[in-house]
């Protein structure tokens, strides 16, 4: 018997990979080796290397060839002690996107995924890769809370809503009294998981912790990322509800939390003084950039309560290039729907953040900001 002929190539591809993934473009982040990085909401560097010197003894005390714990328990303990929540509804996870992940699978397969546009792009991501209906509903004047459209999309759907508030990647809070309302009636439907995403909530003036209180199908979604300064350990949790908690875990993979990424969680929760420090210095810099930044001409500047500024200059593109001939990296945003000539910079170092109002002093002296 003749055997059949290989399928090679693009030919198998389309046999054995789900077309939802095959049309899914491949997340790009491009590095440039520029030495002042603003491009990536990171935190700046831990001055002293105090916490990295903690985390060295910390790990060198543990039995790295034993799994960890099954769900990081001690963590999500630790997390509910400091927050002032059930630690039954604490949900720690390798990073935030691996719980957006696990919500779209809980709540979304066969369902829907309801968003803003632009907002954070693994929403959606997510949900084309898992083949979930994606509704996105574009941001109102000034990146306002759409209200009115997203309680419309709520009819005749089931699914998981992701608001961001602070909202990325425009920087500004949602009106606290829509969001209310718009929590509400996905709440009155029975059908919907409204997350918050607060990846950037310490670096604003209050939170959405009462509404997760409040509403049975609320989960508000943090981050190790930002204010801890841990965005290379990779840790993000989940506060919400036990039973909402109970069945996100299911979808979880066990062990998937290393006793690394616990142990660094462990120890920034212990040592609050760094993070509160570091959050301190993010917003002084922070009104620094927005400030000085409106004094240039031609640049329009927009509020933020997290750590980073979004601006508008009339040629992104030469600005970009501008700056990077100057050393200094920054993010572009003007290929999301709305941010039409807009670039965002992560308040960093005081010395980061002073490179790099020189650098577009010089940019927009020479007019590289112009239309043309």
């Amino acid at each position: 018997m003749t055997p059949a002929p290989q399928r090679t190539g693009a030919s198998m591809d389309a046999m054995v990979i789900r077309d939802e993934v095959r049309r899914a473009p491949a997340y790009h982040f491009r590095h440039h080796p520029q030495p002042v990085k603003l491009d990536q909401n990171e935190a700046p560097d831990d001055p002293g290397a105090v916490l990295a010197k903690e985390l060295a003894e910390a790990v060198a005390a543990l039995d790295l060839n034993r799994y960890p714990q099954l769900h990081p328990v001690d963590l999500e303990v630790a997390l509910a002690d400091r927050v002032g929540w059930d630690p039954d509804g604490v949900v720690v996870a390798a990073g935030s996107n691996v719980l957006i992940q696990a919500l779209v699978i809980a709540a979304g397969l066969g369902r829907s995924v309801l968003t803003v546009a632009p907002t954070f792009a693994v929403y959606a991501a997510q949900a084309g890769l898992l083949g979930v209906e994606l509704v996105e509903v574009p941001l109102g004047e000034r990146f306002a809370l759409p209200e009115q459209e997203l309680t419309a999309a709520l009819e005749g759907r089931a699914g998981v809503a992701f608001l961001a508030d602070p909202a990325a990647p425009t920087g500004n809070r949602l009106d606290a009294v829509g969001l209310e309302r718009f929590v509400s009636s996905a709440a009155a439907t029975g059908r919907w998981l409204t997350v918050l995403d607060e990846a950037y909530v310490d670096f604003a003036e209050g939170d959405d912790l009462d509404l997760a209180r409040r509403f049975d199908n609320v989960a508000v979604l943090r981050t190790f990322s930002k204010a801890a300064g841990l965005a290379g350990a990779r840790l993000g949790y989940l506060l919400t509800k036990p039973d909402i908690a109970t069945q996100v875990r299911k979808v979880l993979l066990p062990f998937s939390v290393g006793a690394l990424q616990v142990a660094a969680g462990l120890l920034a929760l212990r040592r609050p003084d760094l993070v509160e420090a570091r959050v301190r210095v993010a917003k002084d810099e922070r009104r620094r950039l927005a400030a000085t930044l409106s004094l240039l001409p031609g640049i329009e500047v927009f509020p933020s309560e997290t750590n980073f500024v979004l601006f508008r200059v009339g040629d992104p593109t030469a600005v970009h290039a501008a700056l990077l001939d100057r050393g200094v990296v920054v993010r572009r945003q003007d290929h999301l729907p709305g941010l039409a000539g807009c670039l965002r910079v992560t308040a960093g170092h005081p010395h980061e953040n002073d490179a790099f109002l020189s650098a577009m002093e010089s940019v927009i002296t020479q007019g590289a900001h112009s239309d043309g």
